[in-house]
């Protein structure tokens, strides 16, 4: 009878292995917490039994509850800038210096979208998490600037190209009406739900892909188009 096979021995894992799989777990549950209840509507302690571990360990780790959030945002954010910054940069190259407006905001919103209607439920709770971000002035503007403005300017650039004679003004409005609705839409509130009686649903977002890019260029032609009339009359 011939003894059985030795299975290999598992390397036993490294405390900078250990502390990882810790760190993804914490920010995970404040993930999860953060984007249902908003900043001020969570404390430590309350991550801690999340996760379930002893609260001191995240004092170990954050020196206070914003400290978590914002190095919970820098987790993901990285991802979904370099997934559109890549895109862009693809658009660009294939317009060959004729970009169109819904060509360039496709390249903007389409790769987004696609993150965070297909990805798992940590993507959805980033996009939420996104949406109160980017309507919060107090702490949620600078965390913005810190993290996207880069992709922002990026989509500007490319518009300018697309628009040439259009005010410059009016190009950083219509970016600011292009992520209202989009953080509208990463909100998931459930609202267009009840208002179309379920024709439209918050978690479509195939049917957001089918609409916005087109909805919002028509706007920026026909806005820079009347601009273009109100200069033309006042000469």
């Amino acid at each position: 009878m011939t003894d059985a096979p030795k299975r290999p021995k598992r390397r036993p894992k490294t405390k900078a292995d250990q502390r990882a799989a810790t760190m993804e777990q914490i920010f995970d549950a404040a993930e999860e917490l953060f984007a249902k209840r908003g900043l001020y509507g969570v404390t430590l302690k309350e991550v801690a039994q999340k996760v379930g571990v002893h609260q001191s360990l995240l004092h170990y780790y954050f020196k206070d509850k914003k400290d978590l959030f914002d190095a919970m945002i820098a987790r993901r954010a990285p991802v979904t800038i370099e997934r559109r910054m890549a895109t862009l940069d693809a658009y660009e190259r294939e317009a060959a210096g004729r970009p169109t407006v819904e060509g360039a905001l496709h390249a903007y919103l389409d790769a987004d979208l696609d993150l965070y209607g297909k990805g798992d439920v940590g993507w959805r709770n980033f996009g939420m998490l996104g949406a109160q971000m980017s309507n919060t002035a107090e702490w949620g503007a600078e965390l913005m600037d810190t993290h996207f403005d880069v992709v922002v300017l990026r989509l500007i650039k490319i518009l300018k190209q697309a628009m040439p004679n259009c005010p410059e003004e009016d190009l950083f409005w219509g970016y600011h009406f292009v992520t209202g609705a989009l953080m509208l839409t990463l909100g998931r509130t459930g609202r267009i739900d009840k208002l179309s009686g379920g024709l439209c649903r918050s978690e479509d977002f195939e049917a957001v892909k089918d609409r916005m890019a087109r909805f919002m260029a028509a706007g920026f032609i026909a806005t820079c188009a009347a601009r273009a009339e109100e200069r033309k009359a006042s000469a």
